[in-house]
């Protein structure tokens, strides 16, 4: 099993109409196709948003129930 990793994929821009463009080569790797739905989730710090991360949606419910499970049962529940 690979080892999760986190690093910077690209620097992107933001045009005049608030749109970016993520790179070709990281569209591939991620295995994303037009049509694809992702959840944008921000993590806010001094009272503003400092980092952003999109997760596929057809990963989230995964993820979600992973952070609530030893929330759940750290209440007896």
């Amino acid at each position: 099993m690979t080892k999760p990793s986190c690093r910077v994929e690209a620097i992107l821009t933001i045009d005049e109409r608030g749109q970016m463009v993520l790179p070709k080569d990281v569209r591939e790797r991620a295995n994303m196709k037009p049509g694809d739905k992702l959840a944008l989730v921000s993590w806010e710090k001094d009272d503003g948003v400092c980092c952003l991360a999109l997760l596929k949606t057809e990963h989230l419910s995964g993820m979600v129930k992973d952070v609530l499970a030893p929330l759940m049962n750290s209440t007896g529940e």
